[in-house]
């Protein structure tokens, strides 16, 4: 209804007058998306790389008016998908005023409301919920009771009311029944004990509640989702069959599939202020580069992969990656810096607290498998910028980064590249090594200006994943040699 009509409607005769229809939430979200779907709109905005899998299914299953649970790893956008759905939600409902479950003044339900609208009829006050406030969500943890779900007799309210414990006046209702007429969200069902599980039962399949011996008939009217890490992925619990047997859509959720994907939701939900954009300059390789070690990750053999690696990997390492180099330049003075390969280890607390480990991982340590995590992702982009360097090569074959390797032979000291160098410092350290100009000039060339130099880094850092270079991390910075060159010098 308008806003504007529902101003003038605050009684239950004048709903009546009004024509208004009651609807079930299922059906209503049903309705609306019918429309949203027949005018092509976006249905579940901001939520990216599910267009063509996760969200037909769910689409799918509101038009069937199911229960639904969306099973995936952590940081899949579970929690989202579920608060979206408000969205789909009539802008205002009618609701009996002063009633604690929602009720529908043309279909009561609870005794306060019954009651109510056989004393006054038609001059039964009612009140306007908005959509935002018909959506409640429930985190599950082992602490939880039947009492704060479904409800519990309450002493205090029969003391003040002077009622029997026999009356159902002196029962106080819990989380669900509250959310009579709204979207209920359950986080991580499967940490809900079992017992608690199966108070669950009716609700989803009856529609009827039992509090401490009381059997209401309450048929609530709500819209579930639930939400879990799929069974054989966790040790702390799992859904009982009956209650999977009740939810209708069980829905498979996944982490973006290409990096593109994830480029849009770390740039979505990154919190970078003005101040930091305006300094620091992203180059989109960095971009490219910080997505490719997320899904480095989820392969690496020392990291669970059954525990998952959330996409909060990528959105927060942005973010230390964005304040390492905004740090840098507030130290060394430069109004205006470009984010460098050697920033990347500021990132470092961003995936030690984000990925779990498995024993050999635990072995080697957390941050050197964070680190070699940035040399795996630039041994995976390295291809798609400059020339192959073949595992093999034949004697006597020339390779366009023999010049490079030539460089640091002859350079017995090797090539120190500090951490908090100022830009023009950094430059000009890296322009020392002149054939690096010569390649990315031939390879790369339609660079950007500030690009020029996280690309000569990165060129670096290749020819170290692909053995040309060694490469040595202590607490200033890096220092690149040549492999064999000072072994061969020593000798």
């Amino acid at each position: 209804m308008e806003i504007e009509t529902i101003k003038t409607i605050k009684t239950l005769g004048v709903l009546k007058a009004s024509g208004y229809k009651s609807k079930s939430i299922k059906d209503e979200l049903r309705d609306n998306l019918i429309e949203k779907l027949k005018q092509n709109e976006i249905v579940f905005e901001g939520v990216h790389g599910y267009e063509n899998t996760v969200i037909p299914e769910l689409e799918r299953a509101i038009l069937s008016r199911h229960n639904i649970n969306l099973l995936g790893l952590r940081g899949q956008a579970k929690t989202r998908l579920a608060r979206l759905m408000v969205n789909l939600l009539d802008d205002y409902i009618p609701v009996v005023e002063g009633s604690e479950i929602n009720d529908d003044p043309l279909q009561p339900i609870s005794r306060f409301a019954i009651e109510l609208i056989a004393e006054l009829g038609d001059n039964t006050p009612i009140v306007w919920l908005p959509k935002h406030e018909r959506f409640a969500e429930k985190l599950a943890t082992p602490d939880v009771t039947v009492a704060d779900l479904i409800g519990d007799v309450d002493p205090i309210k029969a003391a003040h009311l002077k009622l029997s414990y026999a009356d159902d006046r002196v029962i106080h209702y819990g989380m669900i029944p509250r959310a009579n007429r709204c979207i209920f969200v359950i986080n991580e069902l499967p940490d809900l004990q079992a017992r608690i599980q199966v108070a669950l039962f009716n609700i989803l399949q009856e529609g009827d509640i039992q509090i401490r011996g009381f059997k209401l008939r309450m048929p609530l009217d709500i819209q579930f989702v639930f939400t879990a890490n799929p069974e054989d992925y966790t040790n702390r619990g799992s859904i009982v069959t009956p209650l999977k047997d009740r939810i209708g859509s069980q829905i498979i959720t996944h982490y973006p599939m290409d990096v593109e994907t994830a480029k849009k939701i770390t740039a979505q939900e990154a919190k970078l202020n003005a101040a930091q954009t305006d300094m620091v300059i992203i180059p989109e390789l960095v971009k490219d580069l910080l997505e490719q070690i997320v899904f480095e990750a989820r392969d690496n053999e020392f990291i669970d992969a059954k525990s998952g690696v959330s996409a909060r990997l990528g959105i927060t390492a942005l973010e230390n990656l964005v304040s390492t180099a905004e740090r840098r330049a507030l130290i060394s003075g430069d109004q205006k810096t470009t984010i460098r390969l050697s920033d990347f280890v500021g990132i470092i607390p961003a995936i030690t607290g984000k990925v779990e480990l498995v024993y050999e991982g635990e072995q080697e340590g957390a941050s050197v498998v964070a680190f070699n995590l940035i040399g795996d992702a630039v041994q995976t982009l390295f291809p798609k910028f400059f020339p192959e360097i073949k595992k093999l090569e034949k004697q006597n074959e020339e390779s366009p980064y023999d010049a490079i390797v030539s460089w640091f032979f002859n350079s017995s000291d090797g090539f120190e590249l500090l951490d908090d160098l100022d830009e023009a410092s950094y430059q000009d350290t890296l322009n020392a090594i002149e054939p690096l100009q010569a390649l990315t000039d031939t390879y790369q060339p339609d660079l950007k200006a500030h690009e020029h130099y996280i690309v000569k880094e990165f060129v670096l850092w290749g020819l170290v994943q692909f053995n040309k270079l060694s490469k040595y991390r202590y607490t200033e910075g890096l220092q690149f040699k040549d492999p064999y060159g000072s072994f061969i010098n020593g000798l």
